[in-house]
């Protein structure tokens, strides 16, 4: 079965290749547990310990603890212990092995390193690089580095919050200091953003407005009436227009408001993200409806002598408003699951506890 069918013997013998190096690993941290302290600090295991949570290999730093739980009071030369690492590192899985600590959660998050930064220090500076990178735009890495620092936050006791260290920084000046280069990238961004697609809704709600005086057909000179008011795709048209420019309206206004927007650090979190979000969605649906009052008006006028039109019509209509899905959807997706998706924090209560 596993030879017969195309690929799949390959992934087989890599889901086999990842269980073997799991067990392998689960035997090698049982020995380790049995190792006395002088064995430990010649094996080099500490440092392996550290260089693990640097490049998040949540595997080894679960096992290590199963076997080994003491482990977790384990200390780099900065004087750092695990969940201090992690944060500096901007690992998300190995911090939230802290939820697994039962009563020792509190305890895990009391420690500072030897410049007396604790761990929400560690959460204000600036994350790596290599990090950050992960995050599309300087807004959205910006936003992630608030939800790191509030998630820390919401865990130590509030005299940290306060707690200086050596340079006498509290953890919320230092956030500041760190990411000041940040949130000006990140103004910039979405300025530029807000400024493009400003231009392209006022275009289309300038459109669509004279679209409304400018009727196909025209007006009954005896009536005043629109001439094809009988008709059931003239009522698609003034429909499709009316929401076209109601649409890049409020797309309009979205995008004023982030340019005149404080951009206080706190705004990439939430008031950003959502202007951005209802911006995007507005701007594609007042697009997509006007190219839908494009296309109504041409099968008005070329119905009845081009019955065969409005198939055509209509998927050319249909071009620019997937070519503008193709470019926006996936900056959309990844700025509405990063402001209101699961989030990379896991908090697993009452189950899976270490200790």
């Amino acid at each position: 079965m596993v030879n017969t069918v195309p690929g799949f013997k390959r992934l087989y013998d890599l889901k086999l290749t990842h269980v073997q190096a799991i067990e392998l690993l689960r035997c090698l941290c049982q020995q380790i547990s049995t190792l006395s302290e002088s064995e430990f600090e010649k094996t080099g295991i500490q440092k392996a310990l550290f260089d693990a949570i640097e490049h998040g290999i949540v595997e080894l730093i679960v096992e290590l603890i199963k076997q080994y739980p003491d482990i977790v009071w384990r200390e780099d030369e900065s004087q750092r212990g695990i969940f201090l690492c992690a944060t500096l590192h901007r690992q998300e899985k190995i911090f939230n092995l802290i939820y697994r600590m039962g009563a020792k959660k509190n305890a895990m998050a009391t420690p500072w390193d030897v410049n007396h930064n604790n761990i929400l220090h560690q959460a204000a500076f600036l994350a790596p690089l290599s990090q950050l990178d992960r995050v599309t735009g300087a807004a959205l890495q910006m936003q992630r580095e608030l939800q790191w620092y509030k998630e820390v936050e919401s865990i130590v006791q509030p005299k940290q919050r306060e707690m200086r260290n050596l340079s006498h920084d509290t953890p919320r000046t230092l956030f500041t200091k760190e990411h000041r280069g940040l949130v000006e990238e990140g103004e910039k961004w979405m300025k530029e953003t807000a400024t493009s697609c400003t231009v392209v809704a006022a275009l289309i709600a300038t459109i669509m407005f004279s679209a409304l005086f400018t009727l196909p057909g025209g007006f009954d000179q005896y009536t005043g009436l629109p001439i094809f008011l009988h008709r059931s795709s003239f009522i698609a048209y003034i429909v499709s227009d009316a929401v076209s420019l109601f649409s890049s309206t409020s797309s309009m206004l979205m995008f004023l408001g982030m340019l005149t927007s404080r951009y206080r650090e706190e705004d990439f979190l939430r008031s950003l993200p959502m202007k951005l979000i209802i911006g995007l969605s507005t701007l594609f649906f007042s697009m997509a409806t006007m190219m839908m009052t494009f296309g109504v008006a041409l099968m008005i006028f070329l119905k009845e002598r081009f019955d065969w039109v409005s198939f055509p019509i209509m998927l050319l209509a249909s071009v620019p408003v997937t070519l503008f899905a193709l470019l926006q959807f996936p900056l959309l997706v990844d700025i509405f699951l990063s402001t209101y998706g699961p989030g990379i924090f896991d908090k697993p209560n009452k189950r899976g506890r270490f200790l």
